[in-house]
């Protein structure tokens, strides 16, 4: 290439106008550089999807609901900005707790830790929860694993729907769980075991109370299906970890379902972590393009961000286009024992 060619995209600095908006804003931001310009290619990517017919798969890692974010999660699966949650199981009981009518806290990391036990307060950096209240709530879920057939065993997206159900009943404000419920949106949550949902029912069955069991191959099989038997996927992620690995191996894991072998088609990621470490959480949707997890040609954007920083900001953008989100072709769910979907035409 010329020189002239190369030095052809000068940067466009920000200049406040009238149109005071955060989807303008991130408009504007195409035209200038670093993770700024990033957080608004993840933005149009992301409206891509939306206007296009995709299932959006999104996986969620780190303490997003002590941190303030679960009414952002919320807004998504009640707006269809995404089509199903991968998420740990940690978040999934940070939300029930919230759900319920408890709260978290805001308080300092330079607090004496060793009081806090003392006290039963569990801290997570700046924030804080009432360990009382989650034990109140780890026997309640080991109660409600007591309540279901002991002879099936459950995918996580079907134990996740019938304890939104259960929630639902008393919610003092709709969560994550009881409106996928209520929406009829897939959740998953593939380290389920790796939580306190996970210890509640080990509590609970260390009693003599259950037998129940987890069926995690069969949460396996159905993203799969979700990823390739859909006309095209695309998957959101904010942080790494299991989720984020979960959602990129439905395109590899659907290959023995169908003869062609594509990948994801359009790729968001909002991460802390970087590649040269070589691990999952921080690499490159170039990386797992090697994997064919995600498509040669495939839209894609990676926001080296703190997820709240950037969730907020994404999501308020989105919002803002609301033709956009009322027109869109999203799948419908047929949830039970067994998923089913279609798309409009």
């Amino acid at each position: 290439m010329q020189k002239h060619e190369i030095l052809s995209f000068p940067t466009r600095p920000i200049q406040i106008d009238k149109q005071k908006s955060v989807a303008a804003l991130l408009e504007k931001m195409q035209g200038i550089s670093f993770q700024g310009r990033n957080l608004a290619i993840a933005y149009q990517v992301w409206k891509k999807m939306l206007g296009e017919r995709v299932m959006i798969m999104m996986g969620m890692s780190g303490a997003m609901i002590p941190a303030g974010m679960r009414r952002l999660v919320v807004y998504m699966i009640q707006n269809r900005l995404v089509d199903c949650l991968v998420s740990t199981g940690a978040n999934f009981f940070h939300d029930i707790h919230e759900t319920l009518g408890h709260f978290h806290f805001q308080s300092s990391p330079a607090m004496d830790d060793v009081e806090l036990q003392k006290n039963l307060i569990d801290r997570m950096y700046d924030t804080l929860a009432d360990e009382e209240e989650f034990r109140q709530e780890d026997a309640f879920i080991g109660r409600f694993a007591a309540s279901l057939k002991p002879s099936h065993p459950y995918t996580t997206r079907e134990f996740l729907y019938l304890l939104g159900k259960e929630i639902s009943r008393s919610a003092k404000e709709d969560g994550i769980v009881t409106s996928a419920y209520k929406a009829g949106i897939p959740l998953y949550c593939p380290a389920i075991g790796d939580s306190s949902i996970g210890i509640g029912i080990a509590e609970n069955r260390h009693q003599g109370k259950n037998q129940f069991t987890f069926d995690v191959i069969g949460d396996v099989l159905e993203t799969a299906r979700l990823a390739g038997e859909s006309p095209a996927s695309g998957v959101i992620y904010f942080g790494g970890g299991t989720p984020k690995n979960f959602v990129q191996q439905s395109e590899v894991t659907a290959t023995f379902m169908r003869q062609s072998h594509e990948g994801h088609k359009y790729a968001v990621q909002v991460i802390t972590d970087a590649a040269h470490w070589g691990g999952l959480s921080g690499c490159t949707f170039e990386e797992a393009q090697s994997w064919g997890k995600i498509a040669h040609d495939a839209s894609m954007a990676t926001c080296h961000c703190d997820s709240t920083i950037a969730m907020p900001i994404l999501i308020t953008a989105l919002s803002e286009n609301g033709n956009l989100i009322r027109r869109r072709k999203k799948p419908a769910f047929k949830m039970g024992a067994e998923l089913a979907f279609t798309f409009p035409k």
